[in-house]
């Protein structure tokens, strides 16, 4: 709504109100003048139709405002909602594929996974085969690298001379090893 507007409208009601008193007034007069008080009653229709004219286009404005603002209200609710239902759709398929994966867990399984890792069988045997993987593992890569020509041949031969030196001080700490567990 423009202030413009406003004060036209205003301004158009106080003419048609002063005209209205002005012809009271004419009316009153004890010898009438037939033309002053014509021109008067002309002088407030014209005054009369200006402020219903602005009254009009002041009520036009006013609800062009208002079917714009609901509309934007309108507008602005439903792209919150929109928003709104696919995040909560979002957490919907989250909290769905968390309660299937719960579903999915088998008590027993997991106990007996607790168990075992809680109380191993056999310790030392598992130790074993842990240093067997990783020293096979360990020679694999050594003899992959290993490849005939000059220069090569001697830093090959290093390496395993490095591997064996390793190996016996594993042998020691195996020893080494040995004697705390007996001593437990």
């Amino acid at each position: 709504m423009k202030w413009d507007d406003l004060k036209a409208t205003l301004t158009a009601r106080n003419r048609e109100a002063k005209q209205l008193t002005q012809l009271e007034r004419t009316h009153q007069q004890s010898p009438p003048d037939r033309h002053v008080l014509s021109q008067a009653e002309s002088e407030l229709q014209r005054a009369t139709i200006a402020a219903t004219r602005t009254t009009h286009h002041l009520e036009e404005t006013i609800d062009n405002f208002e079917k714009q603002n609901i509309k934007d209200i309108k507008t602005m609710f439903s792209e919150f909602i929109t928003i709104e239902m696919l995040f909560e759709g979002r957490v919907l398929e989250v909290y769905n594929a968390a309660y299937q994966n719960i579903q999915k867990i088998d008590e027993d399984e997991d106990v007996e996974v607790f168990q075992n890792s809680l109380y191993p069988q056999d310790y030392s045997s598992h130790l074993d085969i842990v240093r067997a993987n990783s020293k096979s593992l360990l020679w694999k890569s050594l003899s992959t690298k290993c490849v005939s020509g000059t220069g090569q041949v001697s830093t090959c031969q290093l390496r395993k001379d490095q591997q064996a030196a390793a190996a016996e001080d594993d042998d020691d700490d195996d020893e080494e090893l040995d004697v705390t567990e007996e001593e437990n």
